[in-house]
């Protein structure tokens, strides 16, 4: 395949960093997913049964998790740097006022901000440990974060790729829900706003959607 030919499946690439914008710089998970587009061209076969496509995004998904899963500088939104500075502030003002530290939901009705993004704000600013930061005291066996964290490598499968040819098949507002739901974690109600519709048809067309993917997949 020639290089002009790689550059049609650019989307390919921004529709899996997409999801690592607020805490990975683009540019460099692009020329990860670009060396992965490249392996993918290289290691692809027509008898494999799936087109390029299916079988390039999930090279390039693997190649990106793996780059973020190994990058151990982690980088903070610049939203939230900015609401943990906000929330030093109220503490001391709180305190100030209850004699106490404030709770995080009197800083959320303080500051006028969701208390799930107080949450976060707060978590980033606890010191992270080092994977090989010694947690027993055994002299004999020491044991590191690292150690007592389970890994799996999951490889390429034809159940994977099946399950990729079928989500394509779906209508975009389909696709937008389900990536939503599943690669982006949101709730149902925060993926209601997203499409414009309520609450319950979000939970139905997605009980839809994984009965028709269950179908499909078993037959």
């Amino acid at each position: 395949m020639k290089t002009e030919q790689l550059m049609d499946y650019e989307k390919l690439i921004y529709s899996v960093i997409h999801n690592y914008k607020n805490y990975y710089d683009l540019e460099d998970l692009k020329q990860v997913g670009y060396i992965a587009l490249l392996k993918a061209c290289k290691n692809y076969s027509a008898d494999k049964n799936t087109k390029f496509s299916t079988y390039a995004y999930l090279y390039i998904k693997g190649e990106v998790l793996k780059y973020v899963r190994e990058d151990r500088a982690i980088k903070v939104n610049r939203d939230l740097i900015k609401l943990s500075s906000s929330i030093n502030k109220a503490k001391e003002v709180l305190e100030q006022k209850l004699y106490r530290e404030p709770t995080k939901t009197e800083l959320s009705l303080f500051l006028d901000v969701d208390e799930s993004l107080i949450n976060e704000a707060l978590r980033n600013q606890q010191p992270i440990s080092s994977l090989d930061y010694v947690i027993n005291d055994d002299e004999d066996k020491e044991l590191s974060v690292y150690d007592v964290i389970p890994y799996t490598e999951i490889g390429f499968s034809e159940e994977i790729l099946d399950l990729k040819e079928e989500l394509e098949k779906l209508t975009d507002e389909e696709k937008t829900l389900i990536n939503c739901r599943y690669f982006n974690d949101m709730t149902q109600t925060e993926t209601s706003k997203v499409l414009g519709i309520n609450q319950v048809k979000v939970s139905r067309t997605e009980n839809k959607i994984l009965q028709k993917l269950k179908g499909n997949l078993v037959a």
